[in-house]
């Protein structure tokens, strides 16, 4: 298949969770056999921090504004299978416009960022990149958020057919590699900062922080305010690419992952972060969320901390029970949760019309897996 993409970024992964989970699903699908045309608008703050050139088997086109790509988008979507908007894509009303009088391709969308798509049509905010008309007119609907979300995206905005495509890691590039003394750490943190994170980083973070001065802590990501509150154990490491998440979660004792709140709140919707350590074979420590129990089984496969006394008794485990949690997660990640096994989902959700087609092949992978 050939599936035309308009989205928010594949060429950086600064600041957002987009780029490195297409990178992935990207490389697979053309293991598949499948390419990919990417189109992102070229914008400053992507620009000046690009680690990607060219999409894994496939065709990245930058763009300045909607007018200079229309050309080459409706070149491109002559002869596609699927074409497809997605969340926070800057020009996704225009584009779906154009996927939605598209004759001959599949018309998809798909909603990385569900929960906030949900909480602002609540609250009456612009969506900037669904149209008036909602989402009723695609063939196809998919939601990086399960659960409950799945219906409210048919309930709210009209979808007629939506499945769950969930986050997903690389094993190619995730791996266990050796630690670096830089990135050393007793508890580690990857993410961009986010008002709405800071409250359970810092119950999980940044006070354990201050209970175990002994400890080292160091937090990985991008935005961080002045006003931050630093202490002297907490160590800082600007935006690091993908290429280094390895090494930063493999010197990690133990990483947090901290949810977005409207993710938290509606549940279903694991960070691609989660797979990316477990991938890498690091003990995971997470806040708690409706579903976590069906990506990984809690006490075995990850560890939840709800207050900062349960983070504190992570920290506590024997290297011995640590090890024994990275290498149950592990297994899970690379048994369920891998770009391929998305891809070979998408392949499936975009080949029938049929969900329940799709929910049997998609059992019958995994039984076979």
């Amino acid at each position: 298949m050939k599936i035309v993409v308009f989205g928010l970024t594949i060429s950086s992964s600064w600041g957002n969770g987009h780029a490195t989970l297409w990178r992935g699903l990207c490389r697979a699908l053309a293991r598949l056999g499948h390419q990919v045309v990417f189109f992102e608008r070229d914008v400053p703050y992507y620009a000046m921090n690009r680690d990607l050139h060219e999409v894994p088997g496939g065709t990245l086109v930058l763009y300045d504004d909607w007018a200079e790509a229309l050309p080459r988008a409706k070149a491109e979507i002559k002869d596609a299978d699927a074409v497809m908007v997605t969340s926070y894509c800057p020009d996704g009303i225009a584009a779906g416009e154009l996927v939605l009088g598209t004759p001959r391709a599949k018309r998809v969308f798909y909603d990385l960022d569900t929960p906030v798509t949900l909480s602002r049509l609540k609250s009456q905010e612009g969506i900037g990149y669904i149209g008036p008309q909602g989402l009723k007119d695609y063939d196809l609907v998919l939601s990086y958020t399960g659960g409950a979300a799945l219906e409210q995206l048919r309930s709210e905005l009209g979808a007629r057919r939506v499945e769950a495509l969930y986050g997903h890691v690389d094993p190619d590039h995730h791996r266990p590699v050796p630690p670096q003394e830089s990135y050393r750490s007793d508890l580690s943190y990857l993410g961009t900062y986010a008002t709405d994170r800071q409250a359970t980083l810092h119950e999980l973070f940044i006070e354990p922080a201050q209970f175990r001065p002994d400890l080292r802590f160091v937090i990985g990501g991008a935005q961080y305010p002045q006003d931050f509150p630093w202490l002297e154990n907490i160590f800082f490491v600007q935006h690091l690419p993908p290429s280094e998440h390895p090494s930063f979660f493999c010197s990690s004792r133990l990483t947090l992952n901290v949810t977005r709140s409207a993710m938290a709140e509606m549940g279903w919707c694991p960070s691609g972060r989660l797979f990316e350590a477990a991938a890498c074979g690091v003990p995971l420590l997470s806040d708690s969320w409706p579903g976590i129990d069906s990506f990984f089984s809690p006490g075995q496969e990850i560890l939840i901390a709800r207050t900062t006394e349960d983070a504190l008794n992570a920290l506590d485990m024997s290297d011995a029970e640590l090890s024994q949690v990275a290498k149950a997660g592990r297994e899970r990640v690379l048994e369920e949760h891998t770009s391929m096994r998305r891809a070979q989902e998408l392949e499936t959700f975009l080949s029938t019309g049929d969900p329940a087609s799709t929910a049997n092949h998609v059992r019958d992978t995994v039984m076979e897996a």
